[in-house]
């Protein structure tokens, strides 16, 4: 039977968040029923609260860094069970049948990936976030979150962390890779995180040295400030890999010249 669901929503962009209830659906045979937890604030959630990223039918659930324990399953779910800890992220169903969705890349998904707020899924229904007491998802949308991480500490890491170690991942930044990350926010202080769990050695670029404390506590073996033009001459040529977490607008092409022969670039602040 469908569950009612507390939440917390808005009804226009210029609308506080107010407390409600939402329906989830009936689970199906591949859904899974998620006692959520803990559920991150991503800035995101707060460009689509306010409409500043196209149209949004209200009234709207936001959330996307989703953490919790499973309640209940469908009847062919084969890869979760009850009590399983669990998270989920950005998106909550795709076709699952074009090429995309058959090599693991849902978001370009032919048909459209469905989000996990602000979309329609597949029943035709529009998709509620995580700011809510539950949630109904495809399996193979869910992630287990592993029990030596607690579920707070894991939410965040469903947008931040997925959106740093996407291409750290994708460009094999391991070990023997010299690795910049470009900032130290919400996104570069993951980014060092996971660089350097990978093994690669990591410098972080940062306008001032304030955070160099942080940054090397989290992993970093170098911090330099790009404020100090001299950065620029003395790491030429330096890295394999840089990361762009700052969301300002930077002049990208001035720092390539920290990059080696076949480096690689990623550029987070356009997708976050």
């Amino acid at each position: 039977m469908m569950l009612n669901a507390k939440a917390r929503a808005v009804s226009s962009p210029d609308s506080n968040f107010f407390a409600t209830e939402i329906t989830r659906r009936d689970l199906d045979k591949h859904d899974i029923l998620i006692e959520i937890k803990y559920a991150g604030i991503c800035h995101s959630d707060i460009h689509t609260a306010h409409g500043e990223w196209g149209p949004v039918n209200y009234p709207l659930v936001p959330g996307h860094e989703i953490a919790g324990i499973v309640k209940e399953v469908g009847s062919d779910v084969s890869k979760y069970q009850v009590d399983d800890r669990v998270g989920v992220g950005c998106m909550v169903d795709s076709c699952g049948e074009c090429e995309h969705c058959q090599n693991g890349e849902e978001q370009y998904c032919v048909k459209g990936m469905v989000g996990t707020y602000a979309g329609t899924d597949r029943y035709g229904e529009p998709t509620q976030g995580g700011y809510s007491t539950h949630i109904v998802v495809h399996e193979d949308f869910v992630l287990r979150i592993p029990d030596n991480i607690p579920l707070d500490e894991a939410a965040p890491l469903l947008c931040a962390g997925i959106t740093t170690y996407s291409p750290l991942n994708h460009w094999k930044a391991y070990e023997g890779k010299n690795v910049a990350v470009i900032g130290m926010g919400g996104l570069g202080h993951m980014a060092v995180q996971i660089a350097h769990a990978m093994g690669a050695d990591v410098t972080v670029l940062s306008r001032t040295l304030n955070k160099k404390e942080d940054g090397l506590k989290l992993g970093a073996s170098h911090y330099y400030a790009t404020s100090d033009e001299s950065t620029f001459e003395e790491l030429a040529n330096s890295f394999d890999l840089i990361i762009n977490t700052v969301s300002a607008n930077l002049p990208i092409d001035d720092y390539l010249i920290f990059s080696c022969l076949n480096f690689k670039t990623d550029n987070l602040n356009s997708l976050v």
